[in-house]
């Protein structure tokens, strides 16, 4: 049955986990004075051409079959064509059988920093480290990529997840903040490495259980998506076991904290005990959330 359904809705989505990005991307600028805002204007401009237009996979997918995702860019300073900023990415993807969007990714790098000149040329080539800007937003776009394919069919965003960790590579040597092993155990680095790592493989298969074993299967029998929603956290919590505090726990609640509570209220009763357990071993930080569900 579990393997009908998947070719449903591989069918229904027209192979959804490889479509190209529907992105807005947004450059805030209300912290910068006495500088033609002009600048910025062109750079959001060109982002969101350079994120919409460019061809991120081989495959060719109709607007109605593209990612929902945001870039929300916020610049710090700025001064000579150098820009302090950081980037706040989301992404987001429909839920089978409902008019309900489920998000996805939720990711805030503070360490941006970049050169743009206005009117530029945005080029991406994956085998070289020609621009932090370009590089951290196509590793982000593959980022995206690679997750909501996770979300349909384990594994099968490893093709961009594994192009995502080659411009990090190609980026480390650069020296800019946010791609190093020595910098803070929460970049662009620590992110790719983490995704393709065994070690947090449970990460993935909580996404894929949450959404496609859970919400994907909400409109049939409710009760069983919400347990499959509680397996996903039992499951995410072997990482809890082995590296306390990791950055993928945070990325995972990031996107689903608020959700979660919504799941548990209302709707056909199940045993919350022992979700609310591992809600509050895993994720203390969100305790506050969690008081609201009622086991």
């Amino acid at each position: 049955m579990r393997k009908l359904l998947y070719f449903l809705l591989l069918f229904i989505f027209s192979f959804s986990y490889a479509q190209e990005l529907n992105c807005t991307v947004v450059v805030s600028y209300d912290k910068i004075t006495n500088v033609n805002t002009q600048i910025f204007k062109s750079l959001e401009k060109s982002l969101n051409d350079f994120v919409n237009k460019n061809a991120w996979t081989d495959k060719t997918f109709k607007d109605n079959e593209k990612i929902n995702c945001s870039m929300f860019i916020t610049v710090n300073s700025y001064e000579n064509n150098n820009f302090d900023a950081t980037i706040q990415v989301q992404s987001s993807r429909p839920v089978f059988n409902s008019i309900y969007t489920t998000p996805v990714l939720n990711i805030n790098d503070k360490d941006f920093a970049f050169q743009y000149i206005e009117y530029q040329n945005m080029y991406f080539n994956a085998n070289s480290f020609d621009s932090n800007l370009i590089s951290t937003v196509a590793f982000y776009c593959y980022v995206i990529l690679g997750i909501d394919a996770e979300t349909f069919d384990l594994d099968s965003g490893d093709q961009y997840l594994q192009t995502a960790q080659n411009i990090s590579n190609m980026a480390m040597s650069s020296g800019v903040a946010g791609w190093s092993q020595s910098d803070q155990k929460q970049n662009r680095y620590y992110l790719i490495n983490d995704l393709l790592s065994q070690t947090y493989r449970p990460y993935r298969e909580a996404m894929n259980l949450y959404n496609f074993g859970g919400l994907d299967t909400m409109y049939k029998d409710q009760k069983a998506a919400k347990e499959a929603v509680i397996n996903s956290v039992i499951k995410l919590a072997e990482i809890q076991d082995l590296r306390p505090n990791a950055f993928l726990t945070r990325v995972f609640f990031d996107a689903k904290s608020d959700e979660l509570v919504s799941i548990f209220t209302g709707g056909p009763e199940v045993d919350l005990t022992k979700l609310v357990t591992q809600l509050n071993r895993i994720s203390p930080t969100n305790s506050s959330k969690w008081n609201k569900i009622k086991p």
